[in-house]
């Protein structure tokens, strides 16, 4: 039976490797995190170094056997499960002492929960018989955070067996991490990122451990991340019709967020939020309709009870005040808290080097780049010494990466076999195309920046964990791209683990001097300068498509400053100063727009 977090928050994935042993870090403290299952070399990796820590036995799979990615990430997710359970055990067997770790489990709880309630009541009794009774009860009523795994979608490459051959399209990178997971001892749940992928989705119903039991009871759950209330309904629907459930809509700001950027057409957190909470139960109905009809005319036992659909919500949240506001006014079932727990080395995995500049990161230095060879906005820091590395090689006028891991390819333009747009391959290609079109200077230069902007994600994100799990002494090991979110800005140091659970829970802040607006005044902000920025792009040849694309993501932004002016007293019940300061940067953002609005162009 799956587990239920003791704790209304979760930690979302991170990059390749800053939270992909997190699960080893605060599982056993009842706190759920994601591991990316996107990167199966780091896995093995990781494998090879959490057997020696626990002195458990390491058989290595190697790349020339077969099925090799699905058979390490099923052989990771296992030591991952059974170390937790290690983990587990001993907390049960210790003393309930300061320094102990099954105090700190307690400790870490939020006030409301009866757990907490329960423990206080031990500490503060004086019978020694009931002392002893309770802690019985505490330590049975342990339970870990779950161990859940990410698939991005897009990340689905084709693959080739040793003489070249195209493999069948159960190997490809999505699928056998699907089947990877499927076939793991864990007990938790799969994330589906950046939207569908019907091969993907056709393939899960091969797994009868998606399926409920005749209790009703999921081993293993599906996630989907979903950006608006639209997104959620149509990828539940095609689920459903396959007779699975989504068990977990876990929405994310489409800017405010670390990683990849996926932009709504100007629609807002708040809103959006709303939508899901006035519908929240017609979505489910529906779905269970479908879901029904679907296991029914594949004779498979129908749960009388529908089954527990979650809510949660993350990027860019902050402040205990959000954190609650998000629980109770919109419902939401959890928040996922992901880039001030890069701050955190007792819950993520980051270099020394790369740890200090994001201590030290401000606003100017955090952005929204176009580094990612997918082509998709992605929210960065700025001069790591993955950006180093790209620069030296192009002043040594050898720009690109050798594209080891291929897990971005994606590019055909100058090629059969997909390629990535940041591999040396494909930039020197391209770069002599562009020379050869005799373009006007400004033009060459603007296009020359395009293409040397790209990076090595696969590396960039899974050297911090590379760096711990071997002892590589090569440079580009130690290139590290880390992809935090503008929310990085208000947070300036290292902390315990204790210390940023608190500070979620408001028992601690962990904020810096810096004036931080509320997180849906830091969206709004990114999707007006978004939205700018895209006028500007198309402006010179603006068609009637972009004006109509453009004009509507304009008014969706209106309507969400007129919601938020709507909500400003239930956001700052007592607190009318904070109230009028958020007004004021409504108002700002309104003028923005209004000042920068489309003047009507003639249908091309």
């Amino acid at each position: 039976m799956l587990h239920t977090s003791p704790h209304d928050f979760h930690i979302p994935v991170m990059g390749l490797s800053f939270s992909v042993d997190s699960p080893l870090k605060v599982a056993r403290f009842g706190i759920s995190s994601v591991l990316s299952l996107s990167d199966d070399a780091l896995l093995e990796q990781m494998r090879s170094y959490y057997s020696q820590q626990y002195k458990l036995p390491y058989t290595p799979i190697t790349d020339k056997e077969e099925d090799y990615r699905a058979r390490r990430i099923t052989a990771c997710l296992d030591l991952v499960d059974q170390v937790v359970k290690i983990q587990m055990e001993e907390l049960r067997q210790e003393e309930f002492t300061p320094d102990s770790q099954i105090t700190k489990y307690f400790a870490l709880l939020p006030e409301s929960s009866p757990l907490k309630a329960l423990y206080r009541q031990m500490e503060q009794t004086s019978f020694p018989w009931l002392q002893k009774m309770l802690q019985e009860e505490l330590r049975t009523a342990l339970v870990p955070g779950c161990i859940d795994v990410n698939i991005m979608t897009k990340l689905d490459r084709a693959n080739y067996n040793k003489n070249g051959e195209l493999l069948p399209q159960e190997y490809s990178d999505a699928l056998a991490a699907l089947r990877g997971f499927a076939n793991s001892t864990v007990k938790s749940s799969v994330v589906f990122s950046a939207g569908m992928n019907m091969r993907l989705f056709a393939y899960i119903d091969q797994f009868p451990c998606f399926l409920p039991n005749t209790a009703g009871v999921f081993q293993k759950k599906i996630i989907i991340k979903v950006s608006d209330y639209r997104s959620a309904m149509v990828q539940g629907k095609i689920l459903a019709k396959k007779g699975l459930w989504v068990s977990e809509f876990r929405i994310e700001s489409g800017l405010n967020c670390g990683g990849h950027a996926f932009a709504t057409d100007g629609y807002l957190i708040g809103p959006i939020l709303e939508e899901f909470k006035q519908n929240r139960e017609a979505l489910r109905m529906e779905l269970y309709s479908l879901f029904s009809s679907a296991m029914a005319s594949k004779g498979l036992h129908v749960p009388i009870e529908i089954p527990a659909q979650k809510i949660t919500v993350q990027g860019g949240i902050g402040t205990a005040q959000e954190h609650n506001f998000l629980l109770e006014h919109y419902g939401m079932d959890a928040t996922g808290w992901g880039t001030p727990f890069l701050l955190v080395p007792e819950a993520t995995t980051v270099d020394e080097e790369t740890l200090q500049q994001l201590v030290n990161a401000r606003q100017e230095d955090l952005y929204l780049s176009p580094i990612s060879p997918l082509g998709v906005p992605f929210n960065a820091l700025r001069n790591t010494s993955s950006e180093q590395l790209k620069n030296f090689r192009i002043d040594r006028g050898k720009p690109g990466s050798p594209c080891i891991k291929k897990h971005l390819v994606s590019n055909t333009e100058f090629t059969d076999e997909p390629i990535c747009t940041a591999s040396r391959k494909y930039q020197r290609r391209k770069l002599e195309q562009l020379q050869a079109q005799d373009l006007a200077p400004e033009v060459y230069q603007a296009e020359e920046q395009k293409v040397l902007a790209k990076e090595c994600l696969c590396d960039g994100l899974a050297n911090s964990g590379t760096q711990v799990f071997t002892d590589s002494k090569k440079a580009a090991v130690k290139a590290v791209t880390i992809c935090p979110g503008p929310n990085l800005a208000y947070f300036s140091g290292v902390f315990k683990l204790q210390e940023m659970v608190d500070h979620i829970y408001g028992r601690f802040n962990a904020l810096n001097k810096s004036h931080r607006p509320h997180m849906f005044i830091n969206e709004l902000k990114m999707y007006v300068d978004y939205w700018k920025n895209k006028k500007t792009e198309q402006l010179e040849t603006l068609t009637d498509k972009q004006y109509k694309y453009l004009q509507n993501f304009w008014d969706n932004l209106q309507q969400g400053i007129q919601y938020y002016k709507e909500k400003l007293p239930e956001l700052y019940k007592e607190e009318l100063e904070r109230r009028v300061i958020m007004l004021d940067e409504l108002l700002e953002a309104e003028n923005q727009l209004i000042l920068a609005r489309l003047e009507k162009v003639p249908a091309v």
